[in-house]
Order: C-alpha cells, then sequence, then structure tokens
C-alpha cells in the first residue's frame, strides 16, 4: 500500500469514526411509456392534468441489495446494481418506492414535451459543440432560454451558468472584484465590499464568499437566521460604502422563507445589493411562478436572483439573472462560468421546454399547493412550503425514521451532520405535483408510526453561522 493509500484509508477511518460517510443509493425508474404521438410542428404539447407519465418522477424501484445496504446503514460506493445495464431485465428483486425526496417539485422531467425537445436537439446536433460559452458553446438555444428565464423572473437580462453552485460562485468572485477596484493601494476601511449573509445560506454561497474573501477586499458578516435586527445592527455599524445582502429564498434544510418584505425594507434603508437565491422558489412560488420574490410582491427589490435548472426545472443547470451590465461583468470575471463547457444543447432545449410547459400548465403549481395544504390538514403541522423538515433529535433516531419509512415503501433520507448540528437531526420530505392525496394520506400515516408528529420540530430557526 503506498502512503497516499494510507492516509485515504485514514481520512475514511476517521470519517467513518464521526459517522458522516456518505453512500450511494442506485435507483432504477420504472417504464412510464408517453402514449402520445409527438407534434409534427414546433408546438408543446401541454396538458390540464396529471399523466401516467408524470408519475415517473416520484416512482422508482431500488434493488434488494441496495435496500438491505440501506436498512443496515452499510456505506456504499454505489457498487450494489444488479444489472450490467440499464436495459437489461432486472424486475427480480426490485422493491417499488415512492420517492418524498426529490427535486422535481412540478414533475418536469418526465413531461413528453421536455424529453421531445431534448430528442429533437440531439438527433439534430448531438451534445452540440463543446467549449466554454466564450469560445464555442453558447448557441441561439442557450439565448432563448436566458431571454426566457429573464422575463420570468422581472430581469433585465440572465446568464446561464454549467449548474446553481457555479452560479453563485461566479457572483460572489465577481463581488469581491468589485471590491478591489477602489481598494488597490488604499488602506481606507470605507473601501473594498461588505457581504452579510444569513447563517443558514447554501454552501454555494458560503464557498463562493469563501474564495471572494481570498481576493483581500471582501468583509463578511454573518448574521442569525432571517434575524432582520440583527443584520440592521451589523449594517448600522458597517462603514463600508458597497454592501451585498445575500440570502436563500427558500432554504432547502428548513422549508422556511426568507423575510422578503423586510429585507426590501433593508434595502431601501441601507441602500445594498440584494441577491437571492432562488434555487427552491423558482416556478413553485409566485401567482406565474418567478418565485420566492414574486410570491411577496419584492421582484422588483432584488437585485440579483440566482437560479437552478435541476429543480422544479427538471433538468439541469444554473442561471443569474440580472441586469444587463451585471451580466457583462459576470461574464468577463466570473471563473467560474468563464473555465467552464457551457451546458449541452439538448439539455438547454429541454430545459426551455420545461419553462414554457410550467408557465402553461398551471394546475401543477396548484397541485403541489393542494398537497402542502393536505400534509398540514393531516398532520396538524403549520408548514408553509414544499420542503418539509421533521426534526427527530439524534443522529441515530433520524436513522431509524428513515429507515422504518424505507420498510413502509418511501425514500425519505435522515439528514445528519455536517449538514445540519448535531441534536437536529431531521427527516427532510419534499412534495410534488406528481403527487397525490392518497400519497400524502399513506406518507402521514407512515410518518405518524415512527415519530411524534405533532411534538416534533419542524423547522430550525436559531442556527449559528457557518462560517
Amino acid at each position: 500500500m503506498s502512503c497516499w493509500d494510507e492516509w485515504v484509508e485514514q481520512a475514511l477511518s476517521r470519517l467513518d469514526s464521526m459517522k458522516i460517510l456518505r453512500s450511494l443509493r442506485p435507483i432504477h425508474y420504472p417504464n412510464h411509456p408517453f402514449e402520445i404521438e409527438p407534434k409534427t410542428d414546433n408546438a408543446l404539447q401541454v396538458f390540464d392534468e396529471m399523466r401516467q407519465w408524470d408519475r415517473a418522477s416520484v416512482e422508482i424501484e431500488i434493488s434488494e441489495s441496495t435496500f438491505q445496504r440501506w436498512v443496515e446503514d452499510v456505506p456504499s460506493s454505489g457498487d450494489d446494481l444488479t444489472c450490467d445495464n440499464e436495459d437489461s431485465e432486472c424486475e427480480l428483486g426490485l422493491r417499488k418506492l415512492l420517492l418524498f425526496s426529490g427535486n422535481d417539485y412540478l414533475g418536469l422531467s418526465s413531461h413528453p414535451a421536455v424529453a421531445n425537445a431534448a430528442t429533437k436537439v440531439v438527433q439534430a446536433h448531438g451534445m452540440g459543440p463543446r467549449g466554454s460559452a466564450l469560445i464555442c458553446g453558447y448557441t441561439t438555444y442557450h439565448r432563448l432560454l436566458e431571454s426566457c428565464l429573464a422575463e420570468s423572473k422581472n430581469k433585465e437580462d440572465c446568464l446561464l451558468c454549467p449548474t446553481g453552485f457555479s452560479a453563485n460562485m461566479a457572483f460572489m468572485t465577481v463581488a469581491g472584484y468589485v471590491g478591489s477596484l477602489s481598494a488597490v493601494n488604499v488602506t481606507d476601511c470605507q473601501d473594498g465590499v461588505a457581504i452579510f449573509s444569513d447563517a443558514l445560506n447554501h454552501a454555494s454561497i458560503i464557498d463562493g464568499i469563501r474564495l471572494a474573501e481570498r481576493q483581500g477586499y471582501v468583509q463578511v458578516f454573518i448574521y442569525r437566521h432571517c434575524d432582520m435586527k440583527h443584520l440592521n445592527e451589523l449594517l448600522l455599524t458597517c462603514t463600508m460604502k458597497k454592501k451585498v445582502v445575500v440570502t436563500d429564498s427558500l432554504f432547502s434544510m428548513d422549508g422556511d422563507y426568507a423575510p422578503m418584505v423586510q429585507l426590501s425594507k433593508l434595502r431601501k434603508k441601507h441602500g445594498f445589493l440584494l441577491v437571492v437565491d432562488d434555487a427552491h422558489g423558482t416556478l413553485v412560488c409566485g401567482k406565474n411562478g418567478g418565485g420566492v420574490p414574486e410570491q411577496f410582491g419584492c421582484a422588483d427589490d432584488v437585485d440579483i436572483c440566482i437560479g437552478t435548472l435541476s429543480k422544479a426545472v427538471g433538468c439541469h443547470g444554473g442561471f443569474i439573472a440580472c441586469s444587463k451590465r451585471w451580466k457583462q461583468l459576470i461574464q468577463s470575471r466570473g471563473r467560474a462560468f468563464i473555465f467552464s463547457t457551457s451546458t449541452p444543447v439538448p439539455i438547454i432545449a429541454a430545459a426551455h421546454a420545461a419553462v414554457v410547459v410550467a408557465k402553461k400548465e398551471t394546475w401543477r403549481r396548484k397541485a403541489i399547493w393542494n398537497r402542502v395544504q393536505e400534509f398540514r390538514t393531516l398532520t396538524g403541522i403549520p408548514i408553509t412550503s414544499h420542503i418539509i423538515s421533521l426534526i427527530v433529535g439524534s443522529e441515530e433516531q433520524a436513522l431509524k425514521a428513515s429507515r422504518h419509512m424505507l420498510k413502509c415503501g418511501f425514500h425519505i433520507t435522515a439528514i445528519r451532520p455536517p449538514t445540519v448540528p448535531p441534536n437536529l437531526c431531521r427527516l427532510r420530505i419534499t412534495l410534488s405535483a406528481a403527487h397525490t392525496k392518497n400519497d400524502i394520506r399513506k406518507l402521514t400515516f407512515a410518518l405518524s408510526q415512527c415519530i411524534s408528529l405533532r411534538e416534533s420540530g419542524y423547522f430550525y430557526t436559531n442556527g449559528t453561522p457557518k462560517l
């Protein structure tokens, strides 16, 4: 064994002793045929109610070996597949599960219009030109999707990024660059840029801020989770002219919203740049699917809206909705954008189709909010979004609850440290427009058998800074 093998083994042993070794649990997709003939013209096919293919986004299968490893909490690197490839017959030993842990909130990943858009483009152009957007990877398909997203977010323009993670990384480093412009060879504490970040912001924001800090012209202030009084105090004591406040719109591990109205008021008072990561609100929240800012009537007060195409859009990628000036700056200085290969054209075409379908099939937004209301009624837990965080306590309690739900036929994972603090381990449940009222009944019944729903915490609001 080489020295590096030894060191890696030591690292793995340490993670194992801390119980934070993570596993890959491969899933199988049952066949859900579209059963429709694609249109010969360019019109997208839309429907006024749930169809058979919509269930493909929430009905999955896992092999018996995967099931056993999961139940016994045996670490896996994904090597417990029972089939050599996806085309093999592997119905023997598969367990059916209802997925309540995915991010395909509107069930668009299995929509025939989305699949047909990708198929049409891949047959015509393959995967498209392979290169960064500034070289040869930016196409008319990318531009069409950018325009569509800019309109949805009520912004002047939009820049596509390979992932939502890279979108946050690109913006934060550019914010640091702006801070450096007036701070070169100057020691005045008013120069540079001050970034104010919610304590429970997503890891991509945190890593982006860390990278921006390394430029030397950024000061970071962490305010307590959704605590506007604390944020106001930090803003009042900061003498720096350039201020940025960044927050998730809907927090992924807690299911609660950023106080958008109060943030808008503070923006008017202090004149900071308001940056919102609307990853979990895009297409789901707001009358027109414009996201959390639209839902709270604050879209015009958000300067930069960052989002993803891998959740409600049901595809892959990220974006930054902003002004044309900001777009020009980010595409010129945002290294996570500049040095990444652009998203393949079939994925872009599929994402554009998904955004269009989401606007036309308004029943999907109504359906997911109906599921939220049904869960609230059946459990008495006053949830306010499609992300449900049920705090059960210790890591062992969370794993036990997750195993119980798995045996009952539900794919729900336990969220443990370091993602959440010790003794605040939880079951994270996500609802989808592809779920039915009967699915919610079965879910709440199974949950009631492993945790006390009326006594469990349902979100976490007293976070400590992650930076």
